[in-house]
């Protein structure tokens, strides 16, 4: 699946994932190949993004929306900080 995060600034993020494991309101959400459209509204937290390399990326975000659609996840984060 393509995702891309994305802050009011810069995009942070933008490639393709195996998985993304992101802080929803009600809880972690993980989002997989070809998974079932949402939105979610996020909170303070780390997302997780596991890339076809094998490894995985950090980035903490401060909140915002995501949404999953036609196998693409967008992330519109306040703001992000890569670690």
């Amino acid at each position: 699946m393509h995702l891309e995060l994305i802050t009011p600034e810069k995009k942070i993020y933008s490639d393709e994932a195996i998985s993304v494991n992101m802080p929803a309101i009600d809880g972690m959400v993980e989002v997989l190949d070809r998974h079932a459209p949402m939105i979610a509204a996020l909170k303070k937290g780390r997302v997780r993004i596991s890339q076809k390399n094998a490894t995985d990326k950090l980035i903490d975000i401060t909140g915002g929306f995501a949404e999953v659609l036609n196998n693409q996840v967008v992330i519109l984060a306040e703001s992000a900080t890569e670690l």
